[in-house]
């Protein structure tokens, strides 16, 4: 009998991990050893830098922006800290018809909690087994029936919804879109980046996301008075980030002195800054957004190749005119427990699907504003799960995971 190597631990009861298999990690961390170094150097200069929010924070903003191809963007503290700005934006600055905000029941907790902090009336809505994002002939009903002022876009896991059909409706129903790429940076449809759609867009850059500035967000849009709303509400709802110009106008219309403006609040605000510290890393990682999404893309479609109908209830889509910069890549089995089991027995890290469906949630139960039918969220919530998919894996990473799939 072989003997087992000593970094092999038996438990009772547990399988082993197979021999010459490696742990797959879930996520990996895009900061790499490099921008640990860019950041000490900067901290090292002969006078201390401004850790804060400073110059460094629009630095990165303006290389974000050119890299997306938006006029501006507004760096926050989390993902999390984007959708609920960006949301403040719209209502304090007047910009909604009515309370009404559609969201996908598939979708992320702030994405359903940011309306409701607002006094919002979010409506949930199923999603689809295509690109997981939303039904749209049951968006369309919505829209035809409620008249909302919004609808919340979840690009889910990198997959990329059929945009011209989701604008064409917003523009029909007068409906503003809204997209929260966080889970899908990098992703096109037809040539232009997901994002790049709406009247704004979120970004992540958390941990395991596809770049990192340890927390952080970003807020996006092509519209200067959104730009100018956003980054008053970022800081306490004060005019200190703004042009000098619209400074002068904000001052004169509501009669503020010199000496009292620089605490003067315009509009209920937050204080949702991220820091230069941040910034210094982002600078770095933007410059690898294409490589990083292009090594995604290349696992996502082998997944695709090696995955047959009888190994997910989804039929995801992977069209022709569109790049998916995939975040993981989703399953939906009758045969979910077993599988996982198996996946974890394994060393491969997976979880629920998203964070399920949203109506299903204790926090929806107890502030939501009502029930929807979601047939498709429940399938998902209930036998959904998505396996590794990022830069750091390589093509045996996929098949050894396919294999324990399959089983």
């Amino acid at each position: 009998m072989k003997e087992i190597p000593s970094n092999i631990h038996l438990q009772s009861g547990k399988k082993p991990y197979n021999i010459g298999m490696k742990p797959i990690k879930l996520v990996s961390d895009t900061i790499d050893r490099e921008d640990i170094c860019g950041l000490i150097n900067w901290l090292n200069q002969p006078e201390i830098p401004q850790l804060t929010k400073g110059p460094i924070t629009k630095e990165y903003e303006s290389k974000f922006s050119d890299w997306l191809g938006t006029k501006h963007s507004v760096f926050v503290n989390s993902g999390s800290s984007a959708i609920l700005l960006g949301l403040a934006a719209l209502k304090f600055g007047g910009k909604l018809k009515n309370n009404k905000i559609v969201v996908p029941d598939l979708s992320w907790a702030t994405d359903v909690s940011s309306p409701l902090m607002l006094g919002l009336d979010p409506i949930l809505i199923d999603a689809n087994e295509q690109d997981l994002s939303v039904d749209l002939d049951r968006l369309e009903w919505i829209f035809k029936r409620q008249n909302p002022s919004a609808f919340i876009l979840v690009s889910v896991l990198g997959l990329v919804p059929d945009m011209d059909k989701i604008v064409e409706l917003c523009d029909t129903y007068d409906v503003l879109l809204i997209e929260d790429v966080c889970e899908s940076m990098g992703s096109e449809y037809k040539g232009k980046k997901l994002g790049t759609f709406g009247i704004m867009s979120f970004y992540s850059m958390y941990y395991g996301h596809h770049i990192s500035t340890i927390e952080g967000g970003m807020v996006c849009t092509n519209y200067d008075e959104i730009n100018e709303l956003l980054l008053m509400i970022r800081s306490h709802g004060w005019d200190r980030d703004l042009d000098e110009g619209s400074k002068n106008v904000l001052r004169s219309t509501n009669r503020v002195d010199d000496f009292s403006a620089q605490f003067a609040f315009y509009l209920p605000g937050l204080n949702v800054r991220s820091t230069d510290l941040q910034a210094v890393i982002g600078l770095r990682q933007v410059d690898k957004i294409d490589q990083f999404s292009a090594a995604r893309n290349k696992n996502f479609k082998l997944y695709q190749e090696l995955l047959d109908d009888e190994d997910s209830l989804l039929d995801i889509i992977d069209r022709e005119d569109c790049f998916i910069s995939s975040f993981c890549y989703p399953i939906v089995s009758y045969d979910r427990d077993k599988i996982v089991k198996r996946l974890r027995d394994n060393g491969v890290e997976c979880r629920p699907l998203i964070a399920g469906s949203m109506t299903m949630s204790p926090m929806w139960r107890k502030f939501g504003t009502g029930h929807t039918n979601i047939p498709v969220s429940t399938m998902i919530n209930k036998y959904g799960f998505y396996v590794p998919n990022h830069q750091g894996m390589t093509e045996e990473d996929v098949r050894n995971i396919v294999k324990l799939i399959k089983g």
